[in-house]
């Protein structure tokens, strides 16, 4: 365990409430419980020494590895090849339900399908980010891992007997070591258990069949409701698949990615954890889930959402740009100073010290996807529409000063153009839901104030020598950011102002089909070093393209976005000039924007480039934008 694995050789697995990461050679390397944002039990893909893992491998052969997933699944197959027989590994967790739960479970099912192959298992967990020791008791029936805080049991399982033989199970450095030989049609394994209420019980190979058939028919049950049949079903219905497994199902929250502190510079500083619910984020998924057809998770968002925004209106405060998967604002960052951090990028962060930033955006944000929920039926009431009036007074008088910005620099806040630009998208969605609706309202003041903005925005943030808008006011740095502006209908994708600020991105931002943010060098963030290119960027570069008439730019941009992907077609956080994925992993943000640039492109292909005003923003069809 010295060498750490690249970041997109992973796969995801999960129940809904917690997930984890899976190796293409069989490690789970990446494990919390009981929610994603609980401490760590495996994270040696944080530390390959400290970290604590669970491995199933091939012993004594030489082998090669292939990983996918069991088709319309998130249950995940490593099959293992070589020339005595064909093993394979099937990761999977049990649906854990609605209800917030301390059990989970982690199925590792494992069958040979030709000849024989001697397996190799090893569990050392590590509780509490590797801060807690353990104690373990070996029992006939598996193990139990025992901290102060926390039990892991490790079941085995069984057909008539016993697979392994006794004196070939020993401790090693206080976790578990085994070996296995299995022979074709033998199925065997283990599950891993949070919080059990008793010792080890054995299972019988019947009991993990019926809980792998059980998951399978959930999760193609699930996908099966997606209303996509475009030109890139596959990609789609996995990220959509990839958001399930990052919503957490008590709360209906998302989490921006399950992991926490993967570099977006190997070596570099730049680790952040991404474990909780970014308004932002959550916002997108809107349209992307009603796109798809996925109106309960919409739903489940908006309340809470809804949640969010009446204690901000009730505290006459403003939204806070992330919180707990629970709703709680709680966020404290602190560096887990004993882990070296993935291939030595040090700092490792939990927590997240953005929480308490200014980030003007995330209001158009949560408005806009209100305004898009009620134009799909999904009403707002009226104490919610209450507290979302108030929230929007608050804009009224705070609007017009410096903010943190959409990137969550650390370098002081700035007028940056993004940040105004969705205060405008808020202002406008609020008078659109008042009048659809005719819900009380200031409309009179919101009208005046959307308008102050986009003079501000189209007097301020367009800089003549560049002609191009900018990041900020006081700026001549291009900002990856403003591909938005015509998705929200800010300005028309045909404006000459647009088309040139496009040209300066073409120019300056995209490497090939992908893009940079902004340049760290000439807009420093107070951070070192620099970062790759950011994935939903270059899918809102797609969709830029298209809405511009450049159909063709746009597919070619797309369909070597694909190539980016792990073979899962999972997508982390950024892209390396050398290809390899960066940052944590996966991340919800690259998934939505994918599913999004999919719908927008498919129908603007179908229609033509000139169709442009009817498409909603996110690839739904109307007659009122």
């Amino acid at each position: 365990m010295d060498a750490y694995p690249a970041i997109e050789n992973h796969g995801l697995i999960g129940d809904l409430q917690t997930a984890a990461l899976v190796t293409n050679d069989g490690t789970v390397d990446w494990f919390c419980a009981p929610r994603f944002d609980s401490p760590s039990i495996f994270a040696a893909l944080l530390d390959r020494r400290k970290g604590g893992y669970c491995q199933i491998v091939p012993d004594g052969t030489s082998y090669v590895s292939k990983q996918l997933y069991l088709p319309g699944t998130t249950m995940l197959i490593t099959r293992f090849l070589s020339a005595d027989g064909v093993g394979e590994l099937i990761d999977f967790m049990p649906i854990a339900g609605g209800t917030a739960t301390d059990v989970h479970r982690l199925v590792r099912m494992i069958r040979v399908v030709r000849g024989h192959m001697r397996f190799r298992v090893e569990c050392q967990p590590r509780f509490n980010y590797a801060r807690d020791g353990h104690e373990l008791e070996i029992t006939p029936d598996g193990a139990a891992f025992r901290s102060a805080g926390a039990t892991l049991n490790v079941s085995a399982v069984r057909r008539n007997g016993s697979l392994v033989h006794p004196e070939d199970i020993r401790r090693d450095d206080n976790g578990l070591h085994l070996t296995a030989t299995l022979s074709t049609g033998d199925v065997g394994g283990f599950v891993l258990e949070t919080q059990p209420d008793g010792p080890p019980r054995a299972l019988h190979v019947e009991q993990i069949l019926a809980m792998f058939q059980q998951t399978r028919d959930f999760w193609r049950g699930w996908i099966g409701r997606s209303r996509y049949t475009g030109r890139w079903r596959e990609m789609v219905e996995r990220a959509a698949m990839t958001l399930k497994l990052m919503t957490y199902a008590p709360t209906g929250a998302l989490v921006a990615a399950p992991t926490a502190g993967l570099p977006e510079q190997i070596g570099g500083e730049r680790n952040w954890d991404y474990r909780y619910t970014w308004v932002r984020d959550g916002s997108f998924s809107v349209y992307a889930l009603l796109g798809l057809g996925f109106t309960d998770e919409a739903e489940a968002f908006l309340r809470w959402l809804n949640d969010r925004v009446q204690y901000a209106s009730e505290n006459s405060a403003p939204l806070q740009i992330m919180y707990r998967i629970d709703g709680s604002p709680d966020l404290d960052e602190e560096v887990l100073e004993h882990l070296e951090g993935y291939n030595r990028s040090f700092p490792v962060r939990v927590g997240n010290g953005a929480a308490g930033q200014l980030q003007l955006d995330i209001y158009g944000e949560a408005l806009d996807s209100l305004h898009l929920a009620d134009s799909h039926a999904l009403q707002i009431s009226h104490r919610a529409w209450q507290h979302v009036a108030r929230v929007v007074d608050w804009l009224c008088e705070n609007w017009d000063q410096p903010d943190d910005g959409i990137w969550e620099t650390r370098g002081g806040r700035q007028d940056f153009t993004y940040g105004r630009l969705m205060s405008w998208v808020a202002f406008d969605r609020a008078i659109r839901i008042a009048q659809r609706r005719a819900r009380p309202a200031d409309t009179a003041r919101w009208t005046n104030m959307r308008d102050m903005v986009y003079r501000q925005v189209i007097q301020r943030a367009f800089h003549p020598k560049r002609e191009a808008f900018v990041q900020h006011y006081d700026s001549e740095v291009l900002d990856a950011s403003l591909l938005y502006m015509p998705l929200v209908g800010f300005i028309a994708p045909t404006d000459p102002m647009w088309h040139s600020t496009l040209c300066a991105i073409d120019e300056e931002l995209v490497a090939d089909s992908l893009l940079y943010r902004y340049d760290p060098m000439a807009s420093p963030d107070g951070l070192r070093g620099s970062e790759g290119t950011f994935t939903m960027c270059s899918f809102w570069y797609v969709d830029a393209l298209a809405r511009a008439g450049r159909l063709d730019d746009a597919r070619l941009t797309f369909e070597k976005m694909l190539t980016y992907s792990n073979n899962l077609g999972l997508y982390a956080e950024e892209i390396a000039p050398t290809g390899e994925q960066i940052g944590n992993f996966p991340q919800a943000f690259s998934h939505l924007a994918l599913i999004s640039a999919a719908m927008n492109l498919d129908y603007q292909l179908d229609h033509g480039a000139g169709w442009v005003e009817p498409v909603l923003r996110h690839g739904m069809a109307t007659s009122g934008r």
